[in-house]
């Protein structure tokens, strides 16, 4: 009974904070929750990956996942995120969504740049573990992953559901899919964007957002609210099963994360925006204004994101990653 105490108390010793130091953590957690919702809108935005780098993502992982046995405290939490997710999903549909019309291979390269340089902050968390074969491996793959689902995107990309004649097992597709979503938005490199537009859903759904289409199709409310179920049951179950992999494997789990990461930004170059691109250029010339622009914004996202590194592995101390 003795040990069975002791380990529980260890247990609670590890168990991340759920309260903000100061009102800056509390900003920052703002600012993670306003990447999140942009990657609903902007192919391979991650941003768990952008919560990897701000040293929030095993307490995010872990006030959802306890979000029932810590209930007011989590939330306590989650609402500071939670609201930043809200402006930037209400910023992304319409303001980033409205710039991808117009410079599109420019505010791609742009969030290429901050994914790029926000990398070292993954590697920080698996280069000093082992690099063992069978975790070589779960790199590679991870790579492999989310362009397979940007090459995949781009052939299901036209076209898409017609979300005014479903069946009744579309429906359950999208409970199902509202769960698979969350699993993006818990594991780094993965995609929302890239993922609904592989099932063609994603030209349907934000095309549907408007009050003449709600009008004439009420059941879509429908077609939302079984996503939102589907999402807020996969975020409970997905961050859990994070969590116990970290716990346990944690060097393996953080080579995929690594892979996957990787992998999210070679996808946003084979995103079906950025061939809209290509294709357009192939056949009137390349536009050097979206072009130039687009270099220029990718070395502005790598500087942003390498700044922020620094500033955080400085103010932590360089022991903090050696200790890892």
């Amino acid at each position: 009974m003795e040990k069975i105490v002791e380990s529980k108390d260890e247990e609670a010793a590890v168990e991340p904070s759920l309260r903000y130091k100061n009102p800056k953590e509390g900003f920052m957690a703002t600012f993670l929750g306003f990447f999140i919702g942009l990657a609903v809108i902007v192919p391979g935005v991650s941003g768990s990956a952008v919560a990897i780098m701000m040293k929030l993502y095993e307490r995010l992982l872990f006030a959802i996942s306890n979000i029932i046995r810590r209930f007011k405290t989590a939330v306590l939490f989650l609402l500071p995120i939670l609201a930043g997710a809200v402006v930037g999903f209400a910023l992304g549909f319409l303001a980033v969504k409205a710039l991808l019309e117009i410079i599109p291979f420019a505010i791609i390269l742009f969030f290429a740049g901050l994914m790029f340089g926000a990398y070292p902050s993954i590697l920080d968390e698996y280069k000093s573990e082992r690099h063992t074969p069978l975790r070589i491996v779960l790199l590679a793959v991870g790579i492999l992953v989310p362009v397979a689902i940007a090459v995949v995107s781009l052939f299901l990309n036209e076209g898409g559901m017609d979300l005014g004649n479903l069946s009744w097992y579309h429906y359950v597709l999208f409970l199902i899919l509202g769960f698979v979503v969350a699993i993006t938005q818990i594991v780094p490199g993965l995609s929302a964007t890239a993922l609904l537009m592989a099932c063609g859903c994603y030209t349907p759904l934000v095309e549907s957002v408007s009050i003449t289409f709600w009008k004439g199709n009420p059941m879509v409310f429908l077609v939302y609210g079984l996503l939102a179920v589907g999402f807020l049951v996969g975020l409970y179950f997905v961050s859990k099963a994070v969590g116990y992999l970290l716990k346990r494997w944690r060097g393996a789990t953080f080579h995929l994360i690594g892979g996957l990461s990787l992998g999210s930004i070679v996808s946003m170059l084979i995103s079906p925006e950025a061939f809209a691109c290509y294709r357009l250029w192939s056949e009137e010339g390349i536009d050097f204004l979206d072009f130039g622009l687009g270099l220029g914004l990718f070395v502005v996202g790598i500087a942003l994101a390498l700044a922020f590194y620094f500033y955080e592995r400085k103010k932590k101390g360089p022991e903090a990653i050696e200790a890892k």
